[in-house]
Formats: C-alpha cells, structure tokens, sequence
C-alpha cells in the first residue's frame, strides 16, 4: 500500500486557501521543482485527483486541517468530511488553535476518538506565528504525547513569517523534551537540510516527509542517502499535492536510488507503523 503522506484534495476549504486560490503562484513552485501543474490542481477536479491516484497506484492520502493565518485554513469537520466522502482513500489529520491550551487538548482528544490519526501543527503560519519551542505549545505537545498521536510539525519551507520560523534547533529542544512524542517535520526541515538529518540521526522520535523538497532542490540528494540508510525507517513519501502532481511525482520518485525493500518502508510501509493503519 502506497501512502501519500500530503496530499490536500480540490474541496472544501481547500479551495479557499493560496494553493488553490493563487494558482499562477502555485504552479510557478510546481515548475521550480521540475514537474508540469496536474490537471486535478487547475481543474481543481476531484474525478481528476482520483484517476491520478488510481494510475500512480497511491492508496491512500494523508488530509491534513489547518489553521494558518494567510495560507488559509481548512477546518477538522471539513476534513472529516473529505475521509467519510471516500472511504478508503483518505487519512485525516486535525488541526488546533494553540491560543486555548484548554480548547486545543480538547480538539485533540475529540479528534483522536473520531478516527483522526495525527494532529497538525503549524507554528509559525498561525494568525499570530510562534516557534515550535513556544511554551504555549508544551501542554499541547504533552498531551499528544500522552495520547500517543504524532505530531505533523510544519517547520520547513514556507513555513512562518522568516527562516527563523524553520530553526532545526527549536525543533531539537521539542524533540529533546518530548522524547516519546512522534513527531513529523514535513517539507524536510528544507532548506535546513544537514541540521535536521543529524537531529534524526540523535532523535528516534523524528520522522522525516521532504515530500516537494526531495524533487531537485539544493541538498535534496541528502535526504534520498538519509532514507536509503539510517532514516529507513523514518522517512515518509508525499507529493505536497497540489505542488506537485500525484501521479507524474510517483513516477518520478521510484526512479530514486533506494532499495527496494527500503523503498517499500518510504512509499507506505512507515506511515502505516507510524499511524497505526
């Protein structure tokens, strides 16, 4: 089973955050990590995502809410909508307002008990941005901790206000202080490429999805070595659909040099131990 570990479907709320509604700016990211627009993106079809998930052989897709200030937000029932709507494709995972310490442990506690499988956090593209080692978010940490649902961090990319946002170091402390909390850093930690490799290599409780930043840009070649040796077993596949096409991403990533039998930990084998499917 091949699980694209993000992938946000043309729907919903989707539809109202920049990556569908800035189209021309989504698609320029699309073409700077080498790959033409998909039509399901620009079509913004739903028919169309499905036949590519269907040709590429990905199962299923991980759905994941937000509550990101000017990327847009889409919310948990939204989300829950899109896994009930098509059984068997989709993955959910909730997102909370890390403001109520009180409101978010309960989000996530009504989140886990409704078939949500991990808990999205992006700190610095809240409406009032944090750092992943913000106090505010240790309660929250520590409850996900004890519930025993990993954490989607979003410290990679585009991911606040300024590369401050993206410090690996603030990461470590959270990864230091929570050491039985899965945490996963999508969009690899880039462009912090080397820093956040040797934080996995410390760190057991790191998981790493590069998803668009494994695709040809600079020191992406280190996360392909990382996930063909120690970080085998950590190392989870995604396209960052709509950034990137399901289908011609898939093609592309199988041509990589991993092994296969690390290939098939990457591609689903990871996200299944990790989410418990």
């Amino acid at each position: 089973m091949i699980i694209d570990f993000r992938l946000r479907p043309p729907l919903g709320g989707f539809l109202d955050t920049l990556m569908y509604s800035a189209g021309e700016r989504r698609d320029g990211f699309t073409r700077i990590v080498g790959f033409e627009p998909s039509a399901a993106a620009q079509r913004q079809s739903m028919d169309l995502l499905l036949q590519e998930m269907d040709e590429s052989g990905v199962d299923q897709g991980v759905v994941v809410g937000r509550l990101a200030g000017t990327l847009g937000s889409v919310s948990n029932a939204n989300v829950a909508r899109i896994v009930q709507d098509y059984p068997g494709r989709f993955i959910g995972a909730a997102s909370i307002d890390p403001t109520n310490r009180v409101a978010a442990c309960k989000t996530i506690s009504e989140a886990v008990a409704n078939g949500f499988k991990a808990i999205n956090i992006e700190p610095g593209s809240y409406p009032i941005p944090m750092y992943a080692d913000d106090r505010r978010l240790y309660p929250i940490y520590a409850h996900c901790e004890d519930l025993d649902v990993p954490v989607i961090l979003m410290v990679g990319g585009t991911a606040g206000p300024d590369l401050s946002y993206s410090d690996p170091v603030r990461t470590d402390r959270v990864l230091t202080d929570f050491p039985r909390l899965k945490v996963v850093v999508v969009h690899g930690g880039w462009p912090w490429v080397t820093e956040i490799l040797h934080i996995a290599f410390r760190r057991p409780n790191l998981y790493l999805s590069p998803d668009m930043y494994f695709s040809r840009m600079p020191g992406s070649e280190e996360y392909v070595k990382a996930a063909d040796s120690f970080l085998a077993d950590r190392m989870l596949y995604a396209s960052s659909f709509p950034f990137c096409p399901v289908k011609d991403y898939k093609r592309w990533f199988e041509t990589l040099p991993i092994r296969p039998e690390n290939m098939e930990k990457v591609m689903g084998g990871n996200a299944r131990r990790l989410l418990g499917l």
